[in-house]
């Protein structure tokens, strides 16, 4: 599992959810961001966010609701792409996708999640 990178929790239980903080595409191994820009940065998000959502016995259909940021707008069809491979159950997650001037430590992308605990 990937560490913060701030002074936050990574993920918090209350009132029957999993806040999950925003995941970047930080290699827990290395501690550097996934090389080759936004596909294998998101791809290494969803594997840390999946990481939280394991720790707490949930999977990605336990997601109800997700925050996509982008450094570039560009990206989005690419990361839609990476998004639906992770959340191929149905429903899909409500999600909102924001385009941001910048995330930590260069990051391309970030992908936070609210998840229900049942």
């Amino acid at each position: 599992m990937a560490k913060p990178v701030g002074p936050y929790s990574p993920s918090l239980r209350a009132q029957g959810f999993l806040f999950c903080s925003g995941q970047i595409g930080l290699d827990p191994a290395s501690g550097k961001l996934a090389e080759g820009g936004t596909a294998p940065q998101l791809r290494q998000a969803l594997a840390n966010l999946d990481a939280l959502l394991k720790a707490e016995g949930l999977g990605p259909q336990h997601v109800v609701k997700t925050t996509l940021f982008l450094i570039d707008m560009g990206d989005f069809g690419t990361a839609n792409e990476i998004y639906a491979a992770y959340f191929q159950a149905s429903p899909r997650p409500a999600r909102s996708c924001v385009a941001v001037s910048g995330l930590p430590l260069g990051a391309r992308v970030e992908v936070e999640a609210l998840a229900r605990l049942t």
